[in-house]
């Protein structure tokens, strides 16, 4: 067993220089490859942060454009549907106002027709009255011509 710790003492004063030089090349290595390698790691990684942050703003400012955007767009549609009602209101009444003058033109040309009418009626009456008188005295003559004769 003395034998074994004896070797392996041997063995382990030979390992202390590697030991030694691994611990060293780590150290440089750190210094030399992977400080820097970190340092522009650590850089990349805030500029990717900062343009996806960017990217966000801009994503969020656009978002809150298009819906301005379309709010905009959704009042100047209800606008424009209110300017149309109205003009539908106003050409209803318009149409509605020239209905009734229309019936009120119609009114009075019946109203006048029927004034001639009866005016003509009248005419034809007293036209017929004088006839009828006139064709009495007529047919009392002959008879009494005929019996006279």
């Amino acid at each position: 067993m003395e034998k074994i710790l004896s070797d392996l003492g041997e063995l382990l004063l030979k390992a202390v220089p590697t030991f030694l030089l691994v611990g060293l090349l780590y150290v440089y290595l750190r210094w030399m490859f992977f400080g820097p390698l970190e340092r522009v790691l650590e850089k990349r990684r805030q500029a990717t942060e900062g343009a996806r942050k960017l990217a966000e703003e801009t994503f969020a400012k656009a978002a809150q454009s298009t819906a301005q955007y379309e709010a905009a767009l959704r009042a100047a549609r209800a606008e424009i549907y209110q300017e149309q009602e109205q003009a539908r209101r106003r050409f209803e009444q318009e149409l509605g106002a020239a209905v009734q003058e229309a019936k009120r033109g119609a009114a009075e040309q019946i109203e006048e027709s029927a004034r001639r009418l009866a005016a003509e009626v009248a005419e034809a009456k007293r036209g017929l009255a004088l006839q009828a008188a006139s064709l009495a005295a007529r047919m009392v003559e002959r008879v009494l011509a005929r019996r006279a004769a």
